[in-house]
């Protein structure tokens, strides 16, 4: 690992004097791309192991399909619908096991990826690694510098299902084309971290004057679901601080809502496409009440750019297959500067950072962040997040933090997922990233030491993995400077 540090510090400090210099070269005279792609080669080597590490298989299912009979087509199909939810309790966390749960029958899939940033948010090293039943050594995902993109992949819509009784294989393209490429991957669903998208095509709209955030909109669902909650009116803000914030459902389904009265949804996944982000899309929502999510799909790669298009570095951060450059001015300097506010003040600090859980054995410390102040209690550092209710004092893991993390979380039965831009603190070792990760362990899937949780508390949504693979993470950007 010293030697894979050494090269990494050497590779990034190469290019970074090449960039500062404003040369084509690197200091040895090698050229910049050359040391570039070298070190986004030994980052994607790094996070493989990382991953590997994990032994992600090693949980337990709650919900273990019959492999072995016709049961096994209405074990776990793939819902209509899927959302997470803040409104349960630790009995009902486990109300839906299985009588006898059994151990993972097979490597889950698993799709992260990392952007390396300099300190202008402009993209360093890159990598993005599979993980999956056909790959459970992981495989690294080659990646086009100019476009932080990828061909080499057929992504398959997600299907429980399908999963459960193919070997983890899907039969649905996502996107055309893709029949030749040498990778075939099933793309977790990704849970709320989709509320990522409605927020652009949110803030999209205000910058085009089609919206007005301080506006009331009177959400007025002509069906009711059970997700989304009756009739409200509320500013265009309030709904989008806490679709972000506090991971709200209602909110969420008036955004998507108001995008199908504006008939923005079609020109949200196009602009997407244009930004060359393709595998970002929320189709198949439902106009009278923005529910049924089900239709939504995002690779982490896409993720990981439009969080480097959030953040906001200067110049062309990436040019898209048609030659076009994309710069941080797809979003206004007021709408990136909200979204990174909003996605800096959230509440679920759960999977790749845990310090909602700070102090407790279980589960391991991820990403040591600063925990946003807004949902503490200054009496004894606790923390409340609209209906979920922690018990630790997160003041001792904000003392030994050592960056800020904006990101969106997301959980369902078969959906863990986590996407943000992590940010060095002062006296800190310095790193920027993007990190992002989307796996098929969600609720249903425990670790088998897992404690029971405290009585009237919000259970534990992860396996602690994930933390495990946050920590790595971290270290590995660390390490690179």
């Amino acid at each position: 690992m010293k030697t894979l540090k050494r090269g990494l510090l050497t590779a990034t400090a190469l290019l970074t004097a090449s960039a500062l210099a404003g040369g084509l070269t690197s200091a040895t005279g090698a050229p910049a791309s050359t040391v570039e792609a070298d070190a986004s080669k030994r980052l994607a080597e790094a996070l493989r192991q990382a991953i590997v590490a994990q032994d992600f298989k090693d949980v337990v299912d709650l919900t273990p399909p019959d492999l072995s009979a016709a049961v096994a087509r209405s074990s776990r199909t793939g819902a209509a619908e899927k959302y997470d939810s803040t409104e349960w309790g630790p009995a009902a966390r486990f109300s839906t096991a299985a009588a006898e749960p059994r151990p993972l029958h097979q490597t889950p899939n698993l799709d992260a990826a990392v952007i390396e940033l300099d300190d202008q948010g402009r993209p360093v090293a890159m990598a993005d690694v599979l993980l999956s039943p056909q790959h459970p050594q992981g495989v690294v995902v080659p990646l086009d510098r100019r476009g932080l993109s990828t061909d080499k992949v057929r992504y398959r819509w997600w299907d429980d299902t399908e999963w459960d009784v193919n070997g983890g294989r899907g039969t649905r393209d996502v996107l055309a084309g893709r029949e030749n490429a040498p990778i075939d991957f099933s793309s977790p669903y990704p849970g709320s971290v989709l509320k990522l998208m409605v927020g652009f095509g949110v803030l999209r709209l205000a910058d085009q004057g089609r919206v007005n955030l301080d506006a009331e909109y009177s959400y007025q669902p002509v069906t009711l679901n059970p997700a989304c909650g009756g009739p409200t009116a509320k500013p265009v803000r309030q709904y989008f601080d806490a679709m972000l914030t506090m991971s709200d459902n209602g909110s969420t389904c008036a955004l998507i809502k108001m995008l199908h009265d504006l008939r923005a949804i079609d020109a949200m996944n196009a602009s997407f496409v244009e930004l060359g982000m393709p595998t970002l899309m929320v189709t198949g929502t439902n106009p009278d009440n923005g529910g049924r999510w089900i239709g939504s799909n995002m690779s982490s790669i896409d993720t990981a750019k439009l969080l480097l298009l959030v953040n906001g570095g200067p110049g062309t951060l990436w040019t898209t297959p048609a030659g076009k450059p994309v710069t941080r001015d797809a979003l206004s300097a007021a709408s990136r500067a909200l979204f990174l506010k909003t996605l800096g003040e959230q509440g679920h600090n759960e999977m790749l950072s845990t310090t909602n859980w700070c102090g407790r054995e279980y589960p391991q410390q991820g990403i040591p962040q600063v925990t946003p102040k807004r949902w503490v209690d200054p009496a004894d550092g606790t923390m409340t997040v609209g209906g979920a209710v922690y018990d630790r004092d997160v003041r001792p893991c904000d003392a030994a933090a050592e960056v800020t993390f904006a990101h969106k979380t997301g959980w369902v039965d078969t959906t863990g997922s986590d996407a943000g831009i992590v940010r060095s603190i002062q006296g800190a070792d310095k790193r920027n990233y993007v990190v992002v990760v989307f796996c098929n362990l969600g609720t249903d899937y425990v670790d088998h030491h897992r404690p029971a949780d405290p009585e009237g508390v919000f259970p534990v949504l992860y396996t602690e993995k994930y933390a495990a693979l946050g920590k790595a993470i971290d270290g590995i950007v660390a390490g690179l400077r």
